[in-house]
């Protein structure tokens, strides 16, 4: 079995922050459709912000998104800290803060994910 964390640390200011956004999105559809792997796919930081433009039923990305958003959480205190804490509320998206408000990623480690950011 294979565990692995993606973690979208990526903004939405930038086409760079895009492409980010999107790698992170495909490597975390590709560990969904692998009945043998665990996924934990965690927005934080300004990656938080994604959230909201992904539940967008127009944006670009919707369907990517919408093919892992089970697995999807996000960074209490980032979501917080950006703004986007209701939305990401409306979303129905979980938040994670067992470490100060934000995602232990020792914890992750500690359980044998392999931590991948983007």
């Amino acid at each position: 079995m294979t565990n692995a964390a993606i973690i979208i640390l990526a903004g939405t200011e930038s086409h760079s922050d895009t492409g980010r956004l999107v790698n992170g999105l495909e490597a975390a559809k590709e560990f969904a459709d692998d009945p043998e792997a665990d996924l934990e796919l965690i927005f934080d930081g300004a990656g938080t912000q994604w959230i909201p433009e992904l539940e967008d039923e127009d944006h670009d990305y919707h369907e990517l998104y919408q093919s892992v958003s089970d697995d999807a959480a996000a960074c209490d205190f980032c979501a917080g800290a950006f703004g986007v804490d209701e939305a990401i509320d409306d979303a129905g998206v979980v938040t994670v803060d067992d470490n100060d408000g934000h995602p232990s990623i020792r914890s992750l480690v500690g359980d044998d994910y392999e931590v991948i950011t983007f």
